[in-house]
This record gives C-alpha cells, sequence and structure tokens, in this order.
C-alpha cells in the first residue's frame, strides 16, 4: 500500500540492554555471527563479518531486569536479513551444530529463523524471496503465511561450506514489537511517520514499510491489550533506529511528527521521539 514516508528508508542500528555484556558477545559472535567493531567500557558495538558499520549496539546495565518480552510493550524480536538462500542455510546449520533450539516459518515472501538471546530478546535471521514473487490481495495487502521451511533444502544448499558469521550484505531488515493498542500503534506508524500498511495477521498484528516492502515493523498486542511498558532497568529494547535516505526526507518525516504533536528531542546525531506504547526510536540520515 502507499506510504508517504521516503520509500529508501530502512531500519538500522538496533541498541539493546543486556544483563552480562560478555555473555552476549559471545553468544551473538558464536551462534548469531557477530563481529565486535568496538567495545568500550559496558557498550559493544557489533557488525557482520568484514563489516565497518555496526547493526547492533549491546549495552550493560547494572542489577537487570529479565525481560519481560511476554507480559509487557517493547521487543519481540529484531531481524537480521542476509543476503540469500545458502547464508540461510548456513547460519541454520551452526545452529544445529550447536545444538540450539530454534523456531523457523515460511512466511511466503521470506524463510525465517528465530531464536532468543540470553536475556530473552527475541532474534529473528531470515532471507528474502524475489519481491517479483510475491502476491498481493484485492486490498493490496501482501500475501503472508506460517508454514513449514524447507530445513532439509536449506541444509543441502549450505554444502560442505564453511560457517563464517554473518556475511557481507546482512543488514537489519525488520523489527517487531509488542504494543499496547494496536489502532493507536497504526496511527503513529502510519498517520504521522508515514509508513505504508502492508498486511494484518489476525485481529491482533499488522505489519507497515516503507518502498512497498513486505514491513519494515510488526505491531503485535501478543502481550496483551494495553500492556504496560517494561521498567527502565530491565534487559530489552533500548531504542532502534529509522534510517533515512537524505536530510529532505527526515525533515518532512519530522514536519509530520511536529505537526502532530510528537515530541522529538535532538541526540546521538539523530532525532529520538517515543510510540504511544513506549517504544523508542532515532530517526537518522543513512
Amino acid at each position: 500500500m502507499t506510504s508517504r514516508i521516503h520509500p529508501e528508508t530502512e531500519i538500522g542500528v538496533v541498541h539493546l540492554k543486556v544483563s552480562n555484556l560478555q555473555r552476549s558477545i559471545q553468544y551473538y559472535g558464536e551462534v548469531v555471527g557477530f563481529n565486535v567493531l568496538r567495545r568500550e567500557g559496558n557498550v559493544a558495538e557489533l557488525a557482520a563479518q568484514n563489516g565497518t558499520e555496526p547493526l547492533l549496539v549491546l549495552k550493560e546495565i547494572p542489577d537487570a531486569l529479565a525481560s519481560g518480552r511476554r507480559r509487557t510493550t517493547g521487543l519481540y524480536h529484531f531481524a537480521i536479513l542476509v543476503p540469500d538462500r545458502k547464508s540461510l542455510g548456513l547460519s541454520l546449520r551452526n545452529l544445529v551444530r550447536r545444538n540450539v533450539y530454534f523456531g523457523q516459518g515460511d512466511h511466503l515472501v521470506s524463510e525465517a529463523l528465530y531464536i532468543t538471546d540470553p536475556d530473552g530478546n527475541g532474534i529473528e535471521i531470515y532471507a528474502d524471496r524475489p519481491r517479483e514473487t510475491w502476491n498481493y490481495n484485492a486490498s493490496g495487502e501482501v500475501g503472508m503465511a506460517t508454514e513449514a521451511v524447507d530445513v532439509r533444502g536449506l541444509l543441502e544448499l549450505a554444502g560442505g561450506d564453511e560457517w563464517t558469521g554473518l556475511p557481507a550484505g546482512t543488514k537489519i531488515g525488520h523489527i517487531h514489537l509488542h504494543v499496547a493498542h494496536l489502532d493507536e500503534a497504526r496511527k503513529f506508524y502510519c498517520d504521522v511517520l508515514g509508513f505504508g500498511l502492508m498486511a494484518h495477521y489476525g485481529s491482533a498484528a499488522l505489519f507497515v514499510s516503507a518502498g512497498g516492502y513486505h514491513h519494515h515493523i510488526g505491531l503485535n498486542t501478543w502481550a496483551g491489550v494495553g500492556a504496560p511498558p517494561a521498567p527502565e532497568n530491565s534487559a530489552g529494547l533500548d531504542y532502534f533506529t529509522v534510517a533515512f535516505a537524505s536530510e529532505e526526507a527526515l525533515e518532512q518525516t519530522l514536519a509530520g511528527i511536529r505537526e502532530a504533536g510528537v515530541a522529538a528531542i535532538e541526540r546521538d546525531g539523530g532525532w529520538l521521539v517515543e510510540d504511544p506504547s513506549h517504544n523508542r526510536l532515532l530517526l537518522v540520515v543513512k
């Protein structure tokens, strides 16, 4: 469906709060495939193999509470988009060899694996199918489902090649959030920010995007309608970035934010805003 936000807008760096930085670095390296780009004090920036820009930032907080991802608003999962099916097959084989429990889903537009980090943060590793194969209904919504992944086919595609972590070309493809109320979330992300509504999943989840992508942001009330935000000192999502193609594109969206009376605070080279469920977004230029 049509969106007002610039079509090249994407999800950028995800910032997570963790309870034990060294444990998380080990998990995200050995299981997921990130490299440590920089580490200073209680903060580590992680990138794909040979990457020069971070995709994930981990911040250790003292006396962190366990993630309440099934009871509060916040992160459901963040999704790592690998460049092709073979890369997904190699990630799958690594999970199998390490005896890591994983979920999986063929969503028609993509194939996905799901894991959970030591703090309970949800992670998706996925590969897209070519956009020309996606189907749409009469309302313009993209067809998505949850079917069984061809696990055997992915492992066969991986062959005997060595898994060396997340390959070049990996990026954050989307983020999926628990929200308190779906309609107010839709109004914020679609009416205020300008994302296009791409699909509904039952009556408790919807998906929005820029430029006709299947989704850059998923929104659900699976933690309960009216769910409260997580305490500030709990492990989980700190904030995620929305990356714009240009200053002009960012300013157009900021104009809509200001018109709606939503606070935007200048911070870390961008503008920090909060959705109605207190999930934080940093709007930046790529």
